[in-house]
């Protein structure tokens, strides 16, 4: 099984945690402590005049900040002060194309299986495209019917052969087409439009449809979409589809197509015969 293209993809995936309620938490402990010291205070103000109480001396202490206090609530403000009320759609997006990702190295692997398991008829081509001579011929011959069965082909590797492929191309293109607008400033229109909808970017459905080729955000609230156009049909020129041929020449650029059975050779990726 030759070695898979590594994706490097600098993507948090750290959740937002409730901001908000982190600073109600963190600033009211503290006021409870404020509110226990002034009440401590106020109470000295009528005792310590007039001689009639007297605690036991440790009372003090029930009104201190400790330090984990005063951490928690920086903390929670300096959160906040960096908080997105209304959601990160970037980071959205960006989450799904790592999904997508995921799913497309899935499918890689199961792909390069099933290609390991039929790749013997590449052995048979390359051996039936060099025969020359009836002698050669002969060779072939033999060949063939002494590993029949193994050279043989079975329909469920076929199957799952082609399922992964589409798969593949299905979680590429998701992956692309979500990275590209979270890039691009179609980001920050989608994000204007969550804004102006008084909703969050965690609570709208955001999707890729290959056949009208675009990324679109629909609302819980309404059937609206918010569509970003993948084929330079707006005014944000992301035009990402590019020519079944062109497509093809960065395939066989790549490490995973020349470091593949078929870009260096049967014999020379099972065998290690390699001509320099």
């Amino acid at each position: 099984m030759w070695k898979k293209i590594a994706f490097l993809l600098a993507i948090s995936s750290v959740a937002q945690s409730n901001e908000l309620d982190n600073l109600i938490n963190s600033s009211s402990a503290i006021v409870d402590q404020i509110d226990t010291g002034v009440k401590l205070v106020g109470a000295a103000t009528e005792y310590a005049h007039h001689g009639d109480g007297l605690s036991s001396g440790t009372l003090s202490s029930t009104a201190h900040i400790t330090a984990e206090q005063v951490e928690a609530y920086n903390s929670a403000l300096f959160n906040m002060a960096t908080y997105q009320p209304y959601g990160d759609v970037t980071q959205v997006l960006e989450d799904m194309a790592m999904d997508s990702l995921d799913e497309m190295e899935t499918h890689i692997d199961t792909f390069t299986e099933v290609v390991v398991d039929m790749i013997a008829v590449q052995q048979v081509a390359e051996k039936a495209e060099t025969a020359s001579t009836p002698k050669q011929e002969e060779e072939v011959q033999v060949f063939v019917s002494q590993n029949q069965e193994m050279l043989t082909i079975d329909q469920e590797d076929v199957d799952s052969y082609n399922t992964s492929v589409d798969k593949i191309e299905t979680s590429a293109n998701e992956a692309s087409a979500y990275l590209a607008v979270a890039n691009s400033e179609a980001a920050d229109f989608l994000q204007q439009s969550i804004e102006d909808k008084n909703t969050t970017a965690n609570d709208v459905n955001i999707f890729y449809d290959a056949g009208a080729q675009w990324v679109a955000m629909g609302y819980n609230t309404t059937r609206n979409l918010t569509v970003v156009m993948l084929n330079g049909n707006d005014a944000f020129g992301l035009d990402l589809y590019y020519s079944e041929a062109d497509i093809l020449a960065v395939g066989a650029e790549s490490e995973f197509y020349r470091t593949s059975p078929v870009g260096m050779g049967y014999d020379c990726f099972f065998e290690m015969d390699c001509e320099q």
